[in-house]
């Protein structure tokens, strides 16, 4: 087939006023356009011929010079895309190509040998302007239409799994989206084989654009409505399977479903966003799925629905569906936040809260996957604020804290620590001062939800896998403020804890020192950073002051505080080297012109001051031994 075979399209010419600057200009560029216009032809006509020909080796090479030819006008159109003369370019390539393929008389053989190369080469020219993007779309839907949907959907897959920098963007990938969804409800057979290949990609694609872009761009409400009509396209397939294979591809669904709403919500910047309206659509599904609120809240459904789609597959495959959690977790946040939502996901979120309020075990493993939120680092922050909320509301409305002592409550402590750490990160990073104060709230809640038998384990962990001194500094005022709830309690018995805090007196015990120890004397040697720890360091002196002279006061010795082993241990390998530390600090921070070192001196004096008042009363034990 040669060039001369099909109608050229005129060459569009400005009806601007004719002034001779800007006729020379045009004349230059219609002779450019003219020019790549003609290459263009000649690539085609050298490329049908050798086709029809039969000659293999000399067709691929003749193809790989027109992609080649197609690749260097794209590049250069889309790196001066502000000049409209390179949107005039790319048209007039684009409609060359939609012209060419459209034409009866041309050799199926053709159109199949470029089909492999061409979804890729003018995906390139889509990224130009709006109206290249739809011309790009016209001509990967024409080659949908002629070409085996078995063959267009690796060929489409394929493109959409090569990046360049210079195309990394939506428009790129719409049209090849656009295309991938026609081909899906054209294929005949092995739905569900297809759809597994096909959907690793689409996520990969749309993980990358949610980390780069923000929803206000509205090609990214597009890609994403792109991949939404995929779901609607997977949904239509489903209906028409039976057996094995709709199950299964009703939980591909559902996690295909999952890690977008995971993806469309860290792509949010604003409350004003088309972020809601995405989330909107992608909870119409839900119900599709037979998802539930309590089932994804609690991490059920999702892995129920992993262990389908899984199967006898390698756990390489789930790499794509890394968000699925965050992505349920979400669900129900949104539903939290927007009545819509959740009337589009037909959900009774007054009922997922009750449940969850009189079940401890339900409620222990939402905190697990909520956690998935507030430890997402690109998720912003207005969704972590609203999962706050969410918990809140279920751990104010807790009905009781009561627990059967033959149940083994330790399985879920892993779940609950996990929880509570990512909860922490809320408290530390948060910029809104009410957000980390209700994260720090609902923190509290949680630690008193758990069965005081394994609290101060759960706290001991959380101190000594912080790196952070203010939040070790909060745990320890927390374990301070219990016992201290536990004393009160206490029923005078000698030298014994009272009947009513037998079962909770876990806080008074020796291990409390052994965190002392571990701010004071940290495990990889010496005394502690300062200024640094300074928050860390003052919360544990004033610990072990708050043990000790409650201890003393109460003729008890339930920590072991008063041993003379453990006095002598905590003045000479805590305080006095603390005391060495904090004088020699101190002393170099006043000789410092610095005027920051004022600021160390502040935050040292209150540390100088428990610290000596430690030593005074440990030196007064020691002389009475």
């Amino acid at each position: 087939m040669s060039a001369g075979h099909f109608k050229r399209f005129p060459l569009r010419h400005s009806n601007r006023e004719n002034s001779p600057n800007l006729q020379s200009r045009e004349a230059r560029m219609s002779a450019k356009q003219e020019s790549i216009i003609h290459t263009l032809h000649q690539t085609l006509a050298s490329c049908s011929s050798l086709i029809e020909a039969g000659d293999y080796s000399k067709s691929q090479q003749s193809i790989s010079e027109h992609v080649d030819f197609l690749n260097s006008i794209s590049s250069s159109v889309l790196s001066e895309s502000e000049n409209e003369d390179s949107e005039k370019i790319a048209l007039e390539i684009l409609a060359q190509i939609h012209q060419y393929i459209s034409l009866p008389s041309l050799n199926q053989d053709v159109i199949d040998a470029l089909a492999f190369e061409w979804p890729k080469a003018v995906a390139r020219f889509a990224c130009v302007s709006k109206r290249s993007l739809e011309a790009a779309g016209s001509i990967i839907d024409r080659l949908v239409e002629t070409c085996s949907p078995r063959d267009m959907l690796s060929i489409l897959c394929e493109a959409l799994g090569s990046r360049d920098e210079l195309f990394a963007v939506p428009r790129y990938f719409i049209p090849l989206l656009s295309g991938l969804n026609k081909v899906l409800v054209s294929i005949q057979r092995r739905h569900y084989e297809q759809v597994k290949t096909v959907v690793p990609v689409i996520l990969n694609v749309l993980e990358t654009m949610s980390s780069e872009l923000d929803n206000e761009d509205k090609d990214f409400e597009e890609l994403f409505c792109k991949a939404i009509d995929i779901a609607n396209s997977i949904q239509d397939v489903r209906v028409k399977l039976e057996g094995k294979d709709r199950n299964k591809l009703c939980a591909l669904l559902g996690l295909y479903v999952l890690q977008t709403m995971a993806l469309v919500s860290i792509g949010m910047t604003s409350e004003s966003s088309s972020c809601p309206q995405l989330v909107l659509q992608l909870c119409h599904f839900l119900r599709h799925c037979e998802l539930s609120y309590i089932g994804l809240i609690t991490g059920s459904e999702v892995d129920m629905l992993t262990e389908l789609v899984l199967g006898d597959e390698g756990d390489g495959y789930m790499n794509c569906f890394s968000q699925v959690k965050l992505g349920a977790s979400l669900a129900v946040t949104w539903g939290y936040k927007s009545s819509e939502v959740a009337l589009a996901a037909k959900a009774d979120l007054a009922a997922v809260k009750s449940d969850l309020q009189g079940n401890w075990s339900r409620r222990w493993e939402a905190i697990g996957m909520l956690k998935h939120i507030f430890s997402c680092v690109y998720l912003p922050w207005e969704l972590k604020k609203h999962a706050i909320k969410f918990l809140i509301c279920i751990m104010d409305g807790i009905l009781s804290h009561s627990y059967d002592d033959h149940v083994d409550y330790s399985a879920y402590m892993p779940t609950l620590y996990t929880g509570l750490q990512a909860i922490e990160m809320v408290i530390m990073y948060a910029s809104d001062a009410a957000l980390r104060k209700d994260a720090f709230d609902v923190f509290k809640k949680a630690l008193a939800d758990i069965p005081a038998s394994l609290r101060f384990d759960v706290l001991r962990a959380l101190i000594k896998n912080s790196d952070s001194s203010s939040m070790i500094a909060l745990l320890l005022d927390y374990i301070r403020g219990e016992m201290h709830l536990e004393r009160s309690k206490r029923v005078p018995l000698g030298d014994a804890l009272g009947p009513k805090v037998h079962e909770s007196a876990s806080f008074w015990s020796p291990s409390v020192l052994e965190l002392v120890e571990f701010v004071l004397r940290p495990p990889e040697g010496g005394p502690p950073l300062l200024p640094e720890y300074s928050d860390a360091v003052l919360s544990a002196l004033n610990f072990y002051r708050f043990i000790l002279i409650t201890e003393s006061t109460g003729n008890s010795n339930y920590t072991a505080i008063l041993s003379k082993d453990n006095l002598r241990k905590a003045y000479n390998e805590w305080l006095l080297p603390l005391r060495t530390l904090l004088t020699g600090t101190m002393a170099e921070s006043q000789n410092n012109d610095d005027p920051f070192t004022s600021d160390t001196v502040c935050s040292l004096n209150p540390v100088e001051f428990v610290l000596y008042r430690c030593i005074e009363l440990v030196e007064e034990k020691l002389q009475h031994i």
